[in-house]
């Protein structure tokens, strides 16, 4: 492999205004693709083969009346002080808030609050609930702004109207304070290289590479639901993925550059040997977002493709574009140098660190341990669930909506569970007497309407108002013991009953996510394992690796619950609301964590092995490996830091703790695993870190990440063959 990147980046950078034109004609054509042929996202979170969803299909085709599969408002008319909503003028605002509800485009049905008798014991709140024909991503902002409009009317008058629902959200969008890491990232890139034009070229390569995914994934959105946060993850991953891999690219051209050599050779050299290690990291990445295919949850894999696809162009771009624009660039890389110190030091900051972490290594190791374990600690708490009102920002109409209802109706009035009851052929009117009945002396149980039948009488609909909030164990609670009477009622009457609606669909979601996240991690350890043990040729360096890993993941699920569950510092970061955490965030941390960690284990220990071949002493090899790898991993690292950490300023609470925890992740890892635990257990195990059976070593393809071959066959004085290609 390193010899045909040698071969490719030499060609690149020979032809590089063609390859640059074909990447150019490549960014246009989707960008023309994406503003023409462009659909909407999708913002629902649904499972095939759960019950909620299942209950869902049915009512579509026996009570499509009923749009029970479509988007939701709930609309909350409060009257002003000394006034109701039963009085003359309440009545008749609220009569008007319906009547502009029932006009607003692709709107169903609305229930009356004075027909459903939803008006608050006081008087002053009432609640109106509008069904739509279509699910919440395909309402267009007019739609909403529609939806939003109806209460114009009455609020001149002192009336509080709020929207909450599926309906009312807006789709997640970024704004320009996510561009801030994108700026602190050139600063470290100045400050790596010292050169602004060394500092602009990965930059450039890496905006390149996220335009084309994520032009591709909008052109997509025309042929294929996607969930509206596929291509603000793909933007997260591939920002941080792109500007990493054209780093440690260029910082070898460079070295090969201050070795003496023309610049089509050391672009050569540098795609032959560190991108070899680009290839194999990127490689790492893929597989760990694609896996996440395999957990069977559709919105979570198309995220992870759409993820996957803009790595492996950020890929692409670093093997083939990268060397084409070194090409422009030539040998003024080494040039312009910014100097930020006088006098240079004979030995490096990462020499120093790996020397005192050699010496103190067993201190240095327990209290690392130490610190992961108790930064991990508040996860053993963590509550997995789905955003809904109550988690919206406090100044919006989707929390004050859910205050509102709280308030005048009980928090269990904010989800209430549809029952669905099939009564089959027999149309048996005992069977709903009983499920009714049944349901309305379970623990929790607010309220039950009466059932709503279809025109053929063998589907029957009845809505049940918990008595606790949505995201409680009591609603929890109550959607499974409403699921443990199907059995009785099925084996009097011969009838079945399902629950599904929002609040139960969450549930279903959380549960089917939780279920998934023990064997995904298996999935990507046990894979993790056997990549490294072909990169490292050993059992010890891979084990330790994906130990590491896990430790990195407790941390930072540890940090994540303390921020977004617990609210520690969340006045800091600007987190607006907590609540239970995203159902996909652990098994999506899992799946992104574990490439980027790969990624920095393959930076910093194939120098480690590669000097340990050569023969050095088991802690000079890790000391000099440490010494080469460092600057450009604590650049990488910090350079991914300020990507995902530029997310933590957007408005969105999802899109805030998945920047939040990507970050903290990938800081743990680097600073804590990587660079501290790493160099410890080296130290401490000596040449046993490179034990490797006999057996094993014989049927185990040699993988040359660093390109060590490559380099050796380059620098035989009698072998022109490569250079002459």
């Amino acid at each position: 492999m390193a010899t045909f990147l040698y071969r490719l980046g030499r060609l690149s950078f020979r032809r590089r205004a063609l390859v640059t034109a074909v990447w150019a004609a490549v960014l246009v054509a989707l960008g023309v693709g994406a503003l023409t042929l462009s659909g909407q996202l999708s913002d629902s979170v649904t499972i095939p083969g759960t019950e909620s969803q299942q209950a869902i299909d049915r009512l579509a085709e026996k009570f499509p009346q009923a749009s029970a599969g479509g988007a939701t408002a709930r609309v909350v008319i409060a009257a002003p002080p000394g006034h109701t909503v039963t009085d003359p003028a309440g009545r008749a605002a609220v009569e008007s808030v319906v009547s502009h509800l029932k006009a607003a485009p692709k709107v169903a049905s609305v229930v009356d609050p004075f027909q459903a008798k939803s008006v608050s014991p006081d008087g002053q709140v009432a609640l109106a609930q509008a069904s739509y024909t279509v699910k919440g991503f395909e309402l267009t902002d007019s739609d909403r702004q529609a939806l939003l409009d109806s209460g114009n009317s009455v609020k001149q008058s002192g009336y509080e109207v709020e929207f909450g629902g599926d309906a009312a959200q807006a789709m997640p969008a970024t704004g320009a304070t996510e561009g801030l890491g994108v700026a602190v990232a050139a600063v470290v890139l100045i400050i790596t290289f010292g050169s602004l034009l060394a500092a602009g070229i990965p930059l450039l390569t890496a905006l390149i590479g996220v335009g084309i995914g994520f032009a591709g994934i909008t052109l997509a959105s025309g042929f294929l639901e996607l969930n509206s946060n596929t291509p603000i993850l793909a933007l997260m991953i591939g920002l941080a993925v792109g500007i990493d891999y054209a780093l440690f690219i260029v910082s070898r051209y460079r070295h090969e550059l201050s070795l003496g050599r023309e610049p089509e050779e050391a672009a050569g050299r540098a795609a032959g040997t560190a991108g070899s290690a680009v290839v194999f990291a990127g490689l790492t990445v893929i597989i760990a977002l694609a896996g996440l295919t395999v957990v069977g949850i559709p919105f979570l894999g198309q995220m992870g493709i759409a993820a996957a696809v803009t790595v492996a162009v950020a890929v692409l771009i670093a093997l083939t574009l990268l060397p084409a624009v070194l090409g422009f660039a030539g040998s003024r890389l080494l040039g312009n140098r910014i100097r930020l110190r006088r006098k240079p030091s004979t030995q490096t900051h990462g020499e120093r660190w790996a020397r005192f972490v050699a010496r103190h290594r067993v201190p240095v190791l327990l209290a690392s341990l130490a610190g992961l374990v108790v930064v991990a600690l508040p996860a053993l708490g963590m509550q997995l669930g789905l955003p809904n009102d109550s988690s919206a920002a406090p100044e919006s109409t989707q929390h004050k909506a859910y205050e509102l209802v709280s308030k005048g109706f009980g928090e269990g009035a904010n989800g209430p569970l549809l029952v669905v009851i099939d009564t089959g052929a027999n149309h048996s009117p005992e069977a709903l007497k009983q499920a009714v009945a049944g349901i309305s002396t379970l623990p929790d149980v607010a309220a039950v309407t009466p059932p709503n039948v279809n025109a053929s009488g063998d589907t029957a609909l009845l809505s049940v108002i918990p008595k606790s909030g949505p995201s409680s164990k009591q609603t929890e609670d109550l959607v499974a013991a409403i699921r443990a009477q199907s059995g009785p009622l099925h084996e009097t009457t011969g009838a079945s009953l399902a629950v599904t609606g929002q609040t139960a669909a969450n549930i279903d979601v959380s549960q089917k996510l939780s279920d998934a996240m023990l064997p995904y991690l298996a999935l990507i350890v046990g894979l993790a394992f056997i990549l490294l043990m072909l990169v490292f040729r050993s059992v010890v360096v891979p084990l330790k690796a994906t130990l590491g890993f896990l430790g990195s993941v407790a941390a930072t699920f540890g940090a994540v619950v303390a921020v977004f569950q617990w609210g520690w510092l969340k006045d800091l970061l600007g987190v607006a609301s907590t609540g239970p955490i995203m159902s996909m965030l652990p098994i999506l941390l899992i799946g992104v964590l574990f490439g980027l960690a790969m990624d920095y284990q393959v930076f910093l220990v194939t120098r480690m092995r590669e000097e340990h071949v050569h023969g050095a002493d088991p802690q000079e090899a890790m000391v000099t490996g440490f010494r080469h790898g460092a600057r450009v991993v604590v650049a990488a690292a910090l350079i991914m830091i300020s990507v995902f950490a530029g997310f933590v300023l957007a408005e969105s609470t999802l899109i805030q703790s998945i920047g939040f925890a990507l970050a903290f992740g990938v800081l743990v890892d680097a600073f804590v695993v990587r660079m501290t635990i790493v160099p410890a257990v080296m130290s401490l195990l000596g040449r046993g870190a490179w034990w490797l059976p006999r057996w094993l070593d014989r049927i185990l393809p040699n993988v040359d990440v660093e390109g060590e071959g490559l380099t050796k066959k380059l620098d035989t004085p009698d072998d022109h063959q490569l250079t002459n290609a």
